[in-house]
């Protein structure tokens, strides 16, 4: 059995790998200056939660893989087990490629940020990203709203309006432009009406985040002829995310798929890439 564990800047991810298959997965989120300062901690905690929770024999555990910002922190192994690090974006691109079960892809992992990677036949190739994603929301929702925690700001959305916040293409003429409709947003945040309350502004920074992720994702899947991108990381779960992601769709031709265990993506391919070492 592998132990592939990705620390992460907000969540800590563990997953176990038996046989070349996926065994069980945990999260552990820590307080906002443990995650930053202490990966030892973030690291120990998930593994000793899908050990523990699952009744792993410790020694079954063949090896431990770390991959994520946090993992070049851990220099020793962990509880005696042969531990080493996974560069990241190796491991984007493997969990992604099984995860799937597609080759020649674009892998699009939301996080705290957003990273962009092409993982075909000829390799894995880090394309960039943005700052902007899970870590964008959280942070712009502690300044402008009253909640700060996913959950709550994900339910305050539910009842906003966006266009009470966004300047939209229909505001500021009565046609479209090119294969944009009167409902497209022209500037996010470019309205912002004295009369958009906390729903209407928790809908638009999702909106605004997952916009801007949607479309680097579309722009690097046209560079390379791809007509599919798939979505991974934690913001892979976020169902209004998802709704901002299907309507850039319908506009680009671009489909975003969104496989099982996407959020454990980074930890996955952490774990297999373990698999191909003696």
């Amino acid at each position: 059995m592998i132990i592939g564990i990705d620390v992460g800047s907000t969540t800590t991810k563990a997953v176990s790998i038996e046989d070349g298959k996926i065994h069980k997965c945990q999260t552990i989120c820590l307080a906002p200056m443990a995650r930053v300062q202490d990966a030892v901690t973030a690291a120990t905690g998930a593994f000793g939660k899908i050990v523990l929770e699952n009744g792993i024999n410790i020694n079954d555990i063949k090896k431990i893989k770390m991959t994520g910002a946090g993992s070049t922190k851990i220099k020793d192994n962990i509880f005696g087990i042969p531990t080493s690090r996974v560069n990241e974006i190796e491991a984007i691109g493997v969990g992604g490629t099984h995860l799937s079960g597609m080759k020649n892809i674009i892998i699009t992992n939301i996080g705290t940020g957003t990273v962009i990677i092409e993982a075909g036949d000829k390799g894995i190739f880090h394309y960039g990203g943005s700052g902007v994603g899970g870590g964008t929301i959280l942070g712009l929702a502690k300044k402008l709203l009253p909640v700060a925690e996913f959950g709550d700001i994900m339910e305050l959305a539910k009842t906003g309006k966006a266009g009470n916040v966004d300047l939209l293409l229909g505001d500021i003429t009565d046609t479209g432009l090119s294969f944009l409709n009167g409902e497209s947003t022209a500037s996010n945040f470019g309205k912002m009406l004295d009369t958009a309350n906390h729903a209407d502004i928790s809908l638009a920074i999702i909106n605004m985040v997952f916009q801007v992720i949607g479309v680097l994702s579309v722009f690097a899947a046209k560079a390379k002829n791809y007509n599919r991108v798939i979505v991974t990381g934690n913001g892979s779960n976020n169902t209004i995310g998802q709704k901002v992601l299907s309507d850039i769709s319908a506009m680009y031709g671009i489909e975003f798929i969104y496989p099982e265990f996407a959020e454990y993506t980074t930890a996955i391919g952490a774990g297999l890439a373990g698999l191909c070492e003696n």
